[in-house]
C-alpha cells in the first residue's frame, strides 16, 4: 500500500480525485467484447478495468453434481498478477475465494435457474487493473455478460460501494479512500425490483453513518444500471 496522503478530503470537501462526497468514478460498460465466450462485457470505473465472460447453460459434468430443477451458477474472481502495484501470485488466495462466493450469490437471485435443469452456468471475471471496489465492478460486469449470453433473468443485477472516510460518508470509494477510511459497504441490487442481494459493512460506523452508506450505495447501483442497460442497448438495440 502506497504512503497515505495527508488529507483524503480537502477543507472545501473534495476528495483526492476532486470529487464530491456523492460522486461515482467515470464508467464505462462495452457488451460482447469477446468472441469465444457465449457473454462478455468490458468494465472501466476509474483506473479499474475488468473483463467478464459467461459459458453456458451447458450439461454440467460430472452428472452427480448436476440439480434436477435447476442450473448450477459457479463464479470466478481473479485478479492478474499486473493489476496491482506489486506483482499478485497467480491463482486463487482467500480473499478470491471469498469474493467468488458472494458475487455468486449475488447474481443468482436474478437468474431464472429453473429454466435450465442440469446445466452449469460459468462465470469468470478477471480484474486487469484494481483501483479499489472491484467486487462490485465484477458484479455489475458479469451481470451485463450474463445478459449478452442471452441467459433468462429477472433483472440485471447492479453493484456500487460506499465507504466512510475522514468521518465523512462518501459514494465508490477509490484506493486511498479504501486502504486508509474507516468503513466500506458494498451493496448490489436489481433496480427494477428495488431487491438487495448483496450487502456488507467493514470497518466501524454508527447507525445514521450506514443508513446514510446504503442511500448512497443505492444512487451509485442506479447509475451503473442506468450504465448497464445502455451498453446492451448499443449492441442490440431496443428499450
Amino acid at each position: 500500500m502506497e504512503e497515505r496522503p495527508e488529507r483524503l478530503i480537502s477543507e472545501d470537501g473534495l476528495r483526492l480525485d476532486g470529487r464530491k462526497p456523492d460522486e461515482m468514478r467515470p464508467l464505462k460498460i462495452q457488451a460482447g467484447v469477446l468472441k469465444r465466450a457465449d457473454g462478455s462485457a468490458y468494465l472501466e470505473l476509474g483506473a479499474n478495468k475488468i473483463v467478464a465472460a459467461v459459458y453456458g447453460p451447458r450439461e454440467l459434468h460430472p452428472r452427480h453434481k448436476q440439480k434436477p430443477d435447476r442450473a448450477v451458477v459457479r463464479f470466478r474472481y481473479n485478479m492478474a498478477p499486473f493489476s496491482v502495484d506489486e506483482r499478485k501470485r497467480p491463482g486463487p488466495d482467500r480473499r478470491s475465494i471469498e469474493i467468488s462466493k458472494l458475487s455468486k450469490e449475488a447474481l443468482e437471485p436474478a437468474i431464472f435457474t429453473e429454466y435450465y435443469p442440469r446445466t452449469a452456468i460459468d462465470i469468470f471475471v478477471e480484474v486487469l487493473q484494481a483501483d479499489a471496489g472491484t467486487r462490485c465492478a465484477g458484479i455489475s460486469a458479469a451481470s451485463v455478460a450474463l445478459a449478452d449470453a442471452g441467459i433468462e433473468m429477472r433483472d440485471l443485477v447492479a453493484a456500487c460501494a460506499a465507504g466512510k472516510v475522514e468521518g465523512k460518508v462518501v459514494l465508490d470509494p477509490m484506493y486511498y479512500e479504501d486502504g486508509y477510511g474507516e468503513a466500506d459497504v458494498p451493496l448490489a441490487m436489481m433496480p427494477k425490483e428495488g431487491k438487495i442481494t448483496l450487502l456488507q459493512m467493514d470497518g466501524d460506523m454508527t447507525p445514521g453513518e450506514f443508513k446514510q452508506a446504503v442511500k448512497l450505495a443505492k444512487k451509485g447501483c442506479k447509475i451503473v444500471y442506468k450504465e448497464q442497460r445502455r451498453a446492451l442497448k448499443e449492441k442490440y438495440g431496443g428499450d
